[in-house]
C-alpha cells in the first residue's frame, strides 16, 4: 500500500474522492524509471493505469526507423488508458525523458476506486476526453503550422510548464525532431532562424536559453490567430 499523502500529489488522484484515494492507494505499486529508460514497448500488455509523480515520459510511435511523439505526459498526466478501456496491447512505446516516479495503478484498483465513488467513472472519462482534444490540436499544428511556429509553442510550452524559466534543458536536436514530427536537418534550420531573429541562444549541450520569451509568445500568438 502507498502512502495516501505520496499518491495525492498526482493531480489526477488530488481530484478523487477520498473513498476513490483511498482505493487506489491500497492497490499502487510505485515505479522508478531513470532518463531513456522504457517504460513499455508497444504491442506489450499493461496491468493497468499510470500516473506520473515526477518527471516527464514521452509516448512514441516509429515508422521507418523514425520515432513520431505522440503525447508527453509530466507530473499528474496518465498513461495507458487505451489498453485499460478498450483492452489489447498498448499502442505505443512510453520512454522515461528525464528521471521519473511513477505509479502503477492496476485495473482491479480502478474497478474499486469507481464502486467506492462513482464520479470516479466520469475523472477517467474527462482525462480521455481531454487526451483525444490534445491529439486533434497536434494533428491541427503538424498539417497547417510550419516547423518554426511548432518549435516556437513547444519552447514557449516548456518554459510556462516551468514557471517562465527561460532555460530549455536537456532537449536534444533529435528529440526535438521527434516532438515536432520532422527530421533534425528541419529543426536545425528552424534553431538558426530563432537564433538569427534573436528570439534563442545556445546555452550548451542539450540546453537553450530563451532570449526573447514575449516575442516568442507573440509569434505563436500571431500565427494560430
Amino acid at each position: 500500500m502507498l502512502d495516501l499523502d505520496t499518491i495525492v500529489r498526482a493531480p489526477f488522484v488530488g481530484q478523487l474522492l477520498p473513498a476513490a484515494q483511498r482505493a487506489v492507494a491500497a492497490r499502487a505499486v510505485l515505479r522508478r524509471y531513470d532518463a531513456g529508460q522504457v517504460l513499455w514497448t508497444a504491442g506489450d500488455r499493461l496491468p493497468g493505469l499510470v500516473i506520473v509523480l515526477e518527471g516527464r515520459v514521452r509516448v512514441v510511435r516509429e515508422a521507418r526507423g523514425r520515432q513520431h511523439v505522440v503525447h508527453t505526459e509530466g507530473p499528474g498526466g496518465t498513461l495507458g488508458e487505451v489498453p485499460l478501456f478498450a483492452g489489447g496491447p498498448a499502442p505505443a512505446t512510453a520512454i522515461a525523458a528525464e528521471d521519473t516516479r511513477c505509479v502503477l495503478v492496476p485495473r482491479e484498483a480502478i474497478d474499486a476506486a469507481i464502486v467506492a465513488e462513482p464520479s470516479t467513472a466520469w475523472l477517467l472519462l474527462q482525462r480521455l476526453a481531454e487526451r483525444v482534444r490534445a491529439l486533434v490540436e497536434r494533428l491541427n499544428r503538424l498539417g497547417f503550422e510550419t516547423t518554426i511556429i511548432r518549435l516556437a509553442g513547444f519552447l514557449v510550452a516548456h518554459a510556462e510548464k516551468r514557471g517562465g524559466r527561460a532555460y530549455v534543458t536537456g532537449v536534444t536536436q533529435t528529440a526535438l525532431a521527434q516532438e515536432l514530427g520532422t527530421v533534425r536537418e528541419v529543426v536545425v534550420r528552424a534553431l538558426r532562424t530563432l537564433r538569427e531573429r534573436g528570439l534563442v541562444a545556445s546555452a550548451g549541450r542539450g540546453r537553450l536559453l530563451l532570449t526573447d520569451l514575449a516575442a516568442l509568445r507573440d509569434l505563436v500568438a500571431t500565427a494560430r490567430d
